[in-house]
């Protein structure tokens, strides 16, 4: 299944459960494949199977409340070669306050941060998966990047009174 990896793990993020996520990703799947006659050869696949999850997404029940919480064991750190046990603790620490922070975010922002830096999506891609325009992508993940970066800086500032 083409994608099945990503798109699951833009479930996740999406749902912020595994077990909704399992569901949504299934969903989308059958309705790709039940309607696998209306996709138009040449375009962009990709884009396509993201934007029936997408839509699975908004109108499922999670979709409407989105405020569960991911477990934290769902961040694993692989120890490089020598690595200290503190260096991973740090490490950890710093993904979990990425994480955290991301997930505060509210879903219009979080979902362009995740398709573009975590799923490698281009604004078209983005645009197409999500029915909007290029400039509204450009512009909310603009406003994303830059209300993360406040709420890290909060965070931050918290943490070094």
């Amino acid at each position: 299944m083409p994608h099945f990896a990503s798109l699951y793990n833009f479930a996740c993020w999406l749902a912020q459960d595994r077990a909704v996520a399992e569901d949504l990703v299934q969903e989308a799947y059958m309705k790709a494949l039940k309607g696998f006659p209306s996709y138009q050869q040449g375009t962009n696949f990709r884009a396509w199977i993201y934007r029936i999850l997408h839509n699975t997404f908004l109108t499922s029940q999670t979709g409407l409340k989105t405020h569960l919480s991911l477990d934290d064991d769902d961040v694993l750190i692989e120890p490089e070669a020598g690595t200290t046990p503190e260096s991973i603790l740090l490490a950890r620490a710093e993904q979990e306050t990425v994480r955290k922070t991301l997930e505060e975010l509210p879903l219009r922002f979080r979902e362009v941060i995740l398709l573009c830096d975590m799923e490698e999506m281009s604004y078209d891609e983005i645009a197409q998966t999500l029915a909007i325009p290029v400039g509204t992508v450009m512009s909310r993940l603009s406003r994303a990047r830059r209300a993360m970066r406040s709420l890290l800086e909060a965070k931050m500032q918290g943490v070094t009174r």
